[in-house]
This record gives C-alpha cells, sequence and structure tokens, in this order.
C-alpha cells in the first residue's frame, strides 16, 4: 500500500501540475470571452431560474428528471467535502490566498461548466431500454465525429477510477465520525455501502430525489453556520479579505505553526480545490444536466453555470472566509482539524458538529452524485447493460477509503483530477465554437421570436 501511495502521489504531482492548471485556466477564459461573459451577465436570470416553479420537465423531451433536478444532482456531487476539508487544505498548503485563486477557478470555470451542461443537452443518447446517456463521452463522440471516439473512451476510462477507486469523501466521512462520536471506520463505510446501493438501484430517478431533499437542507444549515460566525467577527472581515488579496499575490510568509506558502503553492493549491470543489472542467456533472428532461441547452447551461456559483463563491468561501478570520490558519492544523478550530474560536463547541454535520451530508450526497457518474461512464464502455453491475460495484468500491491514509486519498484524487480534466479541455476547446454559435442563435430566437 505505501508503494501504491508513493506512486499516486509522484504521479500526481504531474497530471496536476502547472501545466494541467494553466490549461483549466485557459480554457475557462476562453469560454467566457467566447460567451461573451453571459454566465455572470445573466447569473441574475440563472439564480431566479432556479426558484421558478415553471421549471419542470418538458414534455417530450429526452431526459430522466426536470431540469432543477438536472441542478441538484449536480450540486450533490458538487457540494462534497471540499467545501470544508477541500478548503482548509487548500489554506494550510497555499495561504489565504488559495482562497483567491478559488474564486478565479469559479469566476472563469462557470462558463467551463455553462459549456459542458449545453453540450450535454446537445449531444446525448437514449437507450433503447429509456435510459439517457449523456456526458462528456457522448460529447465527444457526437460532436467532434467517429474519429474522436478514442478520446471519449479515454475520458470514460479515467472517470472509472475515479468513481470505483479511494475516495477521499468515504475517507473523510469515516475520520469524523470515527473522531466525533467513536463509530469505526467499517461501520461507516458499511452503513455507505448499504445506504449509497439502496438510492442507485432506483437509477436517475430516485437519486434525484434524494439530490432535492438534501441538498438545499444541508447548504442551507452550513450557510446559517458559517454566517453566524462571521457576523460575530465582522470587524475582521476587511482584514481578512486583505490578507486573502495580498497573500494571492505574493504568497504567505512563515507564521506560528504555518510553513509559509509561495505564490505558486497558492495558484497551485486554490486552483486543484476549486475544480474539486466544483469540478468544471471535469465534465462530471455534465452527466447531470444532460440526463435532465429539457432540450433548452441554453438554459441547463445556465443552472450548471448557477451550479459552480454557489459551491464556490458562496458555500467555499463561506468556509474560507472562517478561517481566515479565525486567525486558526496559521496554526499549523490543516483538513478537518482546522475547520473544526475555526468554528470553535468564534463559539466553543459548535466547530465539532457543525464540521461533522457538513462532512457526512456533504459527502454523502457527493458518493451518490458519483455513483450516477461512474455508472454511466462504465456504460459507455460496456454498454448499457453494464449499469446495474456498475452501481452495485460502485458501492462495493466505497471501503476503499477506509484503507488509505486522507493524505494517500487527496493524491489519488489529483491524480484523477488530472487525468480526467485532460479529454475534456481538448473537447472543449474543439467545440468551443458550436457553443458560442448556438447559444447566440437561440437568445437572438428568445429575443426575436
Amino acid at each position: 500500500m505505501e508503494t501504491f501511495q508513493r506512486f499516486v502521489a509522484a504521479a500526481s504531482e504531474v497530471t496536476f501540475g502547472p501545466f494541467t492548471v494553466a490549461l483549466i485556466l485557459g480554457t475557462g477564459f476562453y469560454l467566457t470571452v467566447g460567451l461573451r461573459f453571459i454566465t455572470w451577465r445573466r447569473l441574475g436570470e440563472g439564480l431566479r431560474l432556479m426558484v421558478d416553479k415553471r421549471l419542470v420537465a418538458q414534455k417530450g423531451a429526452a431526459g430522466e428528471y426536470s431540469p432543477r433536478d438536472g441542478l441538484m444532482t449536480a450540486l450533490a456531487g458538487m457540494v462534497g467535502i471540499g467545501k470544508i476539508v477541500g478548503v482548509a487544505t487548500a489554506i494550510h498548503l497555499g495561504g489565504p490566498g488559495a482562497l483567491f485563486w478559488m474564486w478565479i477557478s469559479a469566476f472563469v470555470g462557470m462558463a467551463t461548466r455553462y459549456a459542458e451542461a449545453y453540450l450535454a443537452v446537445t449531444y446525448r443518447e437514449v437507450s433503447p431500454n429509456g435510459s439517457t446517456l449523456a456526458g462528456p463521452m457522448y460529447y465527444i463522440k457526437h460532436g467532434l465525429g467517429p474519429k474522436w471516439t478514442w478520446l471519449g473512451g479515454m475520458y470514460a476510462a479515467f472517470a472509472c477510477i475515479q468513481a470505483f477507486g479511494p475516495s477521499a469523501q468515504s475517507n473523510t466521512i469515516a475520520d469524523v465520525l470515527g473522531s466525533s462520536l467513536g463509530v469505526s471506520a467499517w461501520t461507516t463505510e458499511v452503513f455507505l455501502t448499504i445506504s449509497i446501493l439502496a438510492v442507485l438501484i432506483g437509477g436517475a430517478k430516485r437519486l434525484a430525489g434524494a439530490a432535492n431533499a438534501l441538498v438545499p437542507f444541508m447548504v442551507g444549515v452550513y450557510l446559517l453556520a458559517g454566517l453566524v460566525v462571521l457576523a460575530m467577527n465582522i470587524g475582521k472581515i476587511p482584514a481578512a479579505f486583505g490578507e486573502i488579496l495580498s497573500s494571492a499575490l505574493t504568497g504567505s510568509a512563515a507564521v506560528g505553526g504555518f510553513a509559509g506558502a509561495a505564490l505558486a503553492e497558492a495558484i497551485k493549491f486554490g486552483v486543484a480545490r476549486g475544480i474539486f470543489a466544483n469540478e468544471a472542467g471535469l465534465g462530471s456533472a455534465a452527466v447531470a444536466h444532460g440526463t435532465a428532461q429539457s432540450n433548452d441547452a441554453v438554459q441547463q447551461g445556465m443552472l450548471g453555470a448557477v451550479g459552480v456559483f454557489i459551491d464556490t463563491i458562496v458555500v467555499c468561501s463561506i468556509t474560507g472566509l472562517v478561517i481566515v478570520v479565525s486567525g486558526t490558519w496559521q496554526t499549523g492544523e490543516t483538513g478537518t482539524a482546522l475547520a473544526v478550530m475555526a468554528f470553535d474560536a468564534a463559539i466553543p463547541g459548535l466547530g465539532g458538529p457543525v464540521v461533522a454535520f457538513g462532512v457526512v451530508l456533504f459527502g454523502y450526497t457527493t458518493l451518490l452524485a458519483w455513483g450516477l457518474y461512474g455508472s454511466r461512464a462504465a456504460a459507455y464502455l460496456f454498454g448499457e447493460r453494464a449499469l446495474g453491475p456498475a452501481r452495485f460495484l460502485y458501492s462495493l468500491s466505497v471501503p476503499l477509503g477506509a484503507v488509505v491514509t486522507l493524505e494517500g486519498a487527496w493524491q489519488f484524487v489529483d491524480l484523477t483530477l488530472g487525468l480526467m480534466a485532460a479529454p475534456n479541455l481538448i473537447a472543449l476547446i474543439l467545440l468551443g465554437p458550436k457553443v458560442f454559435k448556438g447559444t447566440r442563435e437561440q437568445i437572438a430566437k428568445e429575443q426575436h421570436p
């Protein structure tokens, strides 16, 4: 196991090195400009769309649940432990400036997610049994043509590696429940396996129902706790923003137990954890958006962009600001311990319950969403008949997270992020002109019917 973890650590340095970071940010900037900043110009409209009662499944359209369910399922995959442990780890390794680079990744990542969701709706398949099959492998196959099928297969293979490999989500859930309630790691993993399988065997509709029930509740409770802490430290918030901006441009000096971080580390870990948090550039959430029962690619694209905004600009910022205003980022703690310490600094005794609540529910919903993503990737490689076995095998793979260290789990995440991102970003760059043209044409029709 130690040999494997050393290999993963070395490989992750290559797959998520400076080139990958530059490719992710560069692709997002290219799409943002090509879309004429539509994801920011129409952000208010996208936010209103979330609560619009008219946002229902379109009759006659392919798909298995409503457009809002598509957003909630995608958010289930995004709003995972990256919002708590990932942010804390990024600030520990890259200093407060890492939060700024998370914001940058989200600023351009909104356009990336828009393009992914747009393409997922535009290029998808409906199987003979009625399953809607969508995601990067399908928009590569149908958007780029048969000559690029190998790239879609590569993406699907990497997505399977990520889905069926050691999970940072299950690792952290087991760690938190063990430290806070004394629950053994294997008890946690067995419970996760059974409960996840119970949802996944019901298909995409049952998963979307679970996401609709859990995501708004868990995000609302966590945001409320974070806002209470920030309200108690409102006078420190301007200085916290100053520290974040300064560190983002110059790096952080060594203070207390904190070893100090170079500018390159702030950028790397900010972007890496930002991408882990919102998944923009990975293409995974495109599976959820493409399964929505809608033919309106622009609408689903805007819902995708809104998801990145909520995930990173809102939820991640709450965690990051709580850590920075508390000053606990200088202690040398990281991950869950740092998040607990930050909340406890404002309200003693609050940190444990809030972080445990967030990690368990955030991590659980992400595990559910990746069950959908992994099974659809398997279906692309082995045919629709693989959907059932893939859901079962995915549930059995959840305990793998308990046999590696948290550091090893995060290194595996970085490795698979880089592997998945490469083929998807290549496809987005090549299909970008189709996204730009299709978006302009559809908006023109809406304005001049």
